[in-house]
């Protein structure tokens, strides 16, 4: 009998073989499953060619859409053009897409993308995640044939080829041909944008104080006289490095925190190489998470510790804490989650990109390398929003010749890192794919963890705009938890919701508290139920921890504990936010 592998399937005698087929392959695909691909049309189109009355239909959608068309050219509409751009999207927003033949030309594309809206919207039988992927492939393909991608069919490159005599297109030419010859040789240059880790990145003061294979352990240096005797650790993503919370001094939330009296840890987790592929994710708890309040607690001896988690690193950190609650380990002064899940049923776009096929396909993919490179994670990422991140980078750098502008968080965002084998395969499984935590079964050392064991009070963060973690789903973990729980929704996305700082413009929150004694409040009453105040969260949040912090301040402890082996190794941000 063949044994099983460690998904439930079982070996066969060349499955070596099928794997390096497989993984050759997705190398060639940029880790995208075909055949996923492939089932998803599979499935829209044999239902599609099965329903006469949505063929119907859609002819009839085709005919009204062609007829306001024709209106519109003839001039007469009174009213504004029928087809409009989604939101977001800002291909269009030359004035000189307002005359003729390009508002046409424009007018016809939108019509096309509005037909494939409707085309792909669920028919009957079909699975609504294939539904998805098909209407996601159309786009993906519409964007392709843009009138905004073309010189002669954009009036904005049309304008700027005709002022220049043609110079954005020389200059946009070589762009190209540099670019290019980075791809083949795999030796991308890094443009001088003024921004540098260490200077005017990742600047706030401090000491690496502990150093093991899977992260370096920041202490940052006291701004005031006395602090709060509970420190803070920060477990950001290993997804990115931990720097977007240090990012430039005027809107650093760790520079922030310490400045507002609180003694403040980070990690910056390693950027793994083939040499960590089998670390798992509980590896990430262990040797990270648990490592790093072990060592905070030999810094501050006898001290509870407000922990915030970031993304992943939120994940992670509710894992941790369920499994502390369950030991009746009490170390938590309280639990922050910023932009994290902890239930993977409403994960949000990312899972266009997952199922079965194509989780294999990626698990191939990384047996043959060790970890998932960030090049292939990073065009998901812009697979998501490709009208802005792929398509308009592409006119604004090769069409316009225009320097793309550099920002901190830019700079950061090109910085990206590498996922472990082993652990990205247990994340997308256990927790995307099967959602286990929530559904009570996710097991450490053998044994089922639960949220609701959490008694520490949480403080949880979505934001508006979050393409990778949606608020909903962020706002479930008021769902599976039974502690005090204070939900904050602010503006903005994934990473600039986040950077909030007091002074932002535009900026704005809701806050909302519940008590035990408390109901559920399903997300949508919540927001209706909770008030719009303009401002950063950073100070509420502050002022909960000061809440749940010790009420007499004391100075400030020293900076590692030698006596204790933590001597210090170094000055922030440490050497592995260098790696490559």
């Amino acid at each position: 009998m063949k044994a099983p592998n460690g998904h439930g399937e079982r070996h066969h005698p060349y499955d070596t073989l099928d794997r390096a087929s497989r993984a050759l392959s997705a190398r060639l695909t940029g880790g995208t499953s075909p055949t996923a691909a492939l089932t998803a049309w599979a499935d829209w189109a044999s239902h599609l060619a099965r329903a006469p009355g949505r063929q119907l239909e859609l002819a009839e959608h085709g005919v009204r859409a062609a007829t306001k068309l024709a209106v519109h050219a003839a001039g007469l509409s009174p009213n504004a053009p029928p087809f409009a751009p989604r939101p977001g999207d800002r291909r269009f927003e030359h004035p000189a897409w307002g005359l003729a033949p390009f508002n046409l030309w424009k007018q016809g594309f939108l019509a096309w993308q509005d037909w494939w809206d409707h085309a792909t919207e669920p028919a009957r039988g079909t699975t609504r995640h294939n539904a998805e992927r098909m209407a996601f492939m159309a786009r993906q393909t519409l964007d392709l044939f843009s009138p905004s991608n073309g010189v002669l069919t954009n009036p904005e490159i049309l304008q700027k080829t005709l002022e220049s005599g043609g110079t954005n297109l020389a200059l946009g030419a070589a762009r190209l041909a540099g670019d290019a010859a980075a791809l083949v040789t795999g030796e991308t240059p890094v443009p001088d944008s003024g921004y540098e880790v260490g200077r005017n990145l990742a600047c706030t003061p401090g000491e690496v104080v502990f150093r093991n294979d899977l992260f370096e352990l920041i202490q940052y240096t006291p701004q005031t006289a006395t602090v709060h005797p509970e420190p803070v650790l920060i477990v950001p993503a290993w997804i990115m490095k931990y720097y977007i919370l240090d990012l430039s001094p005027e809107n650093s939330l760790i520079r922030y925190l310490v400045g507002q009296g609180f003694t403040v840890f980070a990690i910056s987790w390693v950027n793994p190489t083939a040499a960590h592929r089998n670390v798992s994710l509980d590896d990430y708890r262990r040797l990270g998470v648990m490592a790093a309040l072990e060592a905070v607690g030999r810094i501050v001896p006898q001290t509870r510790v407000h922990a915030c988690g970031y993304c992943l690193g939120g994940t992670i950190l509710a894992i941790a804490a369920a499994t502390m609650a369950r030991e009746a380990d009490d170390r938590l002064a309280s639990i922050t989650l910023l932009a994290a899940q902890t239930d993977f049923t409403e994960p949000g776009e990312i899972m266009l990109f997952l199922d079965e096929s194509q989780v294999a396909y990626l698990e191939d993919m990384m047996w043959d390398q060790g970890y998932l490179d960030q090049g292939q994670m990073a065009g998901a990422f812009r697979a998501l929003r490709s009208e802005e991140l792929i398509w308009s980078h592409a006119v604004r750098r090769y069409l316009l010749g225009e320097d793309e502008p550099q920002f901190d968080i830019s700079v950061w965002n090109a910085d990206a890192t590498r996922m472990p084998a082993r652990m990205h395969s247990d994340y997308l499984r256990a927790l995307f794919m099967e959602n286990r935590l929530t559904a009570g079964r996710f097991a450490v050392d053998g044994r089922v963890i639960a949220l609701k064991d959490i008694a520490a009070p949480m403080f949880v963060l979505g934001t508006e705009k979050d393409h990778i973690a949606p608020w909903h789903s962020v706002y479930k973990a008021t769902l599976f938890t039974e502690n005090e729980l204070t939900f904050a929704l602010t503006g903005g996305g994934h990473n600039g919701g986040i950077l909030s700082e007091p002074g932002h413009k535009g900026r704005h929150y809701r806050i909302g508290h519940r008590t035990r004694d408390k109901s559920y409040m399903d997300p949508d009453s919540w927001f209706k139920n909770h008030a719009l105040q303009e401002g950063s969260w950073w100070p509420e949040w502050v002022a909960w921890l000061a809440a749940r912090s010790t009420a007499e301040q004391v100075p400030p402890p020293a900076m590692g504990a030698p006596d204790a082996g933590l001597p210090l190794l170094g000055p922030a941000p440490g050497s592995y936010v260098f790696q490559t």
